[in-house]
């Protein structure tokens, strides 16, 4: 429970100046990340966006069609705050509901897809939360999961470290006056797994026919799978 707290405090610090340093430190690059993603997502009458943060793709896939309906949750109150401001001045219905991405209080095959970026990195136990995102997934429906993962390209992984180690997380501080929050960014990153470890994942919790797709020289992922 203490964790869960933490990652909903540590993003509620900095929900105000979130979306200015994203954009700004990756150059705008995390839009088309984005905008790669739904493309790759099947269209779906109702989906369930696991982290949805302040809603960027959220937004994406309601503009592009991929979606008629969007429940979002969330631990952080002030970014979805922020993700609401944002969908309402666009006339976007969405629902933003507190909860918490491994113990889902919804009912099983409740939704026809499920997204989530940039948030399973946060999952204090990702095979949780991602056999959660299997139970309410209809059959037949997609996960599409877009997140960090680490260049295998020795000069990029290089260049990769000098700017997540040294680069943004003095630049987080300065903008978002918080001492960890771009320090966790890099951990979290470097500690995660990627491509086909994190295809194993998706498979043990019961997904089928998945892929992953690589952006950037690997600095993201994008992967999807189907629940048969």
């Amino acid at each position: 429970m203490e964790e869960k707290q933490h990652i909903g405090q540590l993003f509620d610090r900095i929900a105000g100046t979130y979306d200015g340093l994203n954009h700004g430190l990756s150059f705008s690059i995390d839009r088309r990340w984005r905008r790669k993603t739904v493309k790759l997502m099947k269209p779906s009458r109702h989906v369930l966006d696991v982290a949805i943060g302040t809603a960027d793709l959220t937004i994406e896939m309601l503009r592009r069609g991929k979606a008629e309906e969007v429940t979002g949750i969330d631990l952080s109150d002030k970014m979805m705050e922020i993700g609401a401001e944002k969908c309402e001045e666009r006339g976007l219905q969405v629902e933003f509901l507190h909860g918490n991405a491994q113990e889902m209080e919804f009912a099983d095959n409740s939704f026809d897809g499920v997204t989530c970026a940039f948030g399973c990195r946060n999952f204090s136990d990702l095979d949780a939360g991602l056999r959660e995102m299997y139970r309410v997934l209809n059959p037949g429906g997609q996960v599409t999961i877009l997140e960090f993962s680490y260049p295998s390209n020795r000069l990029v992984r290089a260049l990769y470290d000098i700017y997540f180690t040294r680069v943004l997380p003095w630049i987080g501080r300065v903008v978002s006056r918080d001492k960890t929050a771009y320090t966790y960014l890099n951990k979290s990153v470097k500690s995660f797994c990627w491509g086909e470890t994190f295809i194993q994942h998706l498979h043990d919790a019961g997904f089928t026919d998945e892929h992953f797709t690589t952006l950037s020289f690997g600095i993201a992922t994008i992967y999807t799978a189907i629940k048969w």
